[in-house]
């Protein structure tokens, strides 16, 4: 034990690495939270277009450019997509965090989408008709009506989006971002230490996904009920 404590101070504290892991960690949450509120923007708009294109023939060629879109964004893997947007889309600018929040958050918006829609479609139909029938339009009806009671079906949705983006952010290594798994490696190859920097990434990776996870779940149970009050009447 004390010769493991006496390597951790060795890896971590006399060579102060640690700042190391903490920028890493912090770099981590920004493209996290930046990529998913891209993703759920994105995702908001393509599933509303698509909800409205199944009953209006305008908005059908809106909808086949949004599945144009997600099917091209969700065949490309995420590394090749991040190394699109680095060397050529966004070749000119030199924030690899930026770069990778726009990406993450481009592709999680093509999967997003898709489970916000589901979200919508499991609203029951005949809310749209007697939201138009109080002379609501069909966006009004749609944000008064339609989204508050997808919100329970669209939130856990969104919460496991969340916690497949924090793991994702594992490769913005690529594009020389030092995110937290970035970090790990840069403390295992300046100290020729690869059990304690490795051990420490995937225990905070762990602590933050169980953190979340546990979070989400309370908040879709106090949800539940106000959701089923609302069925109610």
């Amino acid at each position: 034990m004390a010769h493991w404590f006496a390597k951790l101070n060795e890896t971590f504290i006399a060579t102060e690495y640690w700042t190391l892991l903490v920028d890493g960690f912090k770099n981590t949450i920004i493209i996290t939270l930046g990529a998913l509120a891209i993703g759920v923007v994105i995702g908001s708009i393509i599933a509303v277009i698509k909800y409205f294109a199944e009953d209006s023939e305008a908005m059908k060629p809106l909808a086949a450019i949004c599945n144009v879109y997600v099917t091209v964004i969700r065949g490309i893997p995420m590394v090749v997509l991040l190394l699109v947007f680095y060397y050529i889309i966004m070749k000119s600018s030199n924030n690899g965090v930026l770069v990778a929040i726009i990406t993450f958050g481009i592709n999680s918006g093509a999967y997003m989408a898709e489970l916000m829609r589901s979200g919508l479609n499991a609203v029951d139909a005949g809310q749209m008709e007697a939201g138009r029938s109080l002379g609501l339009s069909k966006l009004q009806t749609m944000r008064k009506i339609i989204l508050p009671q997808a919100v329970r079906y669209i939130l856990p949705a969104i919460g496991n989006e969340m916690v497949a983006l924090l793991k994702e952010t594992s490769v913005a290594g690529y594009v020389a971002v030092v995110d937290l798994t970035r970090a790990g490696n840069l403390i295992r190859n300046n100290t020729y230490d690869a059990v304690n920097p490795l051990m420490a990434v995937a225990l905070i990776y762990l602590i933050l996904v169980v953190g979340l996870s546990t979070l989400l779940g309370k908040l879709e149970r106090r949800l539940t009920p106000v959701a089923q009050h609302r069925k109610s009447h």
